[in-house]
């Protein structure tokens, strides 16, 4: 069974940063494209950004704000968030799905994991 655990979330004051982390066992990350979602209470889940090879996408957002990232060596994908804002406040999900497919529809995705909650509040 594949296998996606994201860490990295917590609480962070408006303004500040956050690096989620998304670790995969039992397969290689880079054979796939890999997204990540956010769902906040009472809506619902949304695409923030997605990789596949060399090509992304960002949600419109988190532009300019966010940024993703792999580490094949360590069979990671990251997402790096800055300038953090209330409304950003979310459970964070990472996602895979079939390599080659740019899309931040969660219906494109096929394995995901727990979720991080992330939570930004002065």
């Amino acid at each position: 069974q594949l296998q996606l655990v994201e860490s990295g979330g917590g609480l962070v004051q408006p303004g500040g940063s956050l690096r989620l982390s998304c670790a995969a066992s039992r397969f290689t990350l880079d054979y796939y494209t890999i997204g990540w979602f956010r769902q906040a209470p009472g809506k619902e889940r949304e695409g923030v950004s997605c990789k596949s090879g060399g090509s992304t996408n960002y949600a419109d957002s988190v532009k300019g704000r966010f940024t993703i990232s792999r580490d094949n060596a360590k069979n990671t994908v990251y997402l790096q968030m800055n300038s953090l804002k209330p409304e950003d406040t979310a459970v964070y999900y990472c996602a895979a799905g079939r390599r080659g497919i740019l899309t931040m529809n969660p219906g494109d995705y096929n394995y995901w994991g727990q979720g991080t909650q992330v939570t930004v509040s002065s």
